[in-house]
């Protein structure tokens, strides 16, 4: 007795991994080799998936050099495309700072001069999480849902 043959849908999984230092400088980039990345994925540079990620990836890598520097230690930044999401993961060694988790970021007072990137993380991603980085640090996560 033969089996009949099974239909499995194909998924292509495209993965991006670099390390940065610790830097305004590595904080930006990141930010241009990410937009480079979506652009050889054929994600074109200035459209809304594309402006979207440069917010973005511009926010974490700043939050990981601003709040998650351990001097001599770098960050990564991990994207990940697939035909329904791309995921866009930043992670750095400090893990003690407590970053507050999706549906806690406030927007500050109008007259605050920062305060507003996780902000705008819950406003533009369609999730997001903080995670556990082993052997040390966090991970901030977010995916975007694209477009068919």
């Amino acid at each position: 007795m033969t089996t009949p043959p099974t239909h499995q849908r194909i998924v292509t999984v495209r993965a991006f991994t670099q390390r940065f230092s610790s830097t305004r400088l590595g904080a930006r980039l990141a930010r241009h080799l990410a937009l480079h990345q979506l652009e050889s994925w054929g994600i074109p540079y200035a459209s809304s998936t594309s402006s979207t990620v440069a917010v973005l990836v511009a926010e974490l890598a700043a939050n990981a050099v601003l709040h998650g520097r351990v001097p001599g230690r770098d960050f990564e930044l991990r994207m990940t495309w697939t035909p329904a999401t791309l995921r866009v993961e930043v992670s750095d060694t400090r893990g003690e700072r407590r970053v507050p988790e999706p549906g806690e970021a406030v927007l500050p007072e109008p007259e605050a001069e920062t305060g507003r990137g996780l902000y705008l993380v819950q406003a533009l991603a369609d999730r997001w999480a903080v995670l556990d980085r082993v052997p040390v640090g966090k991970t901030v996560r977010i995916e975007l849902d694209l477009p068919r």
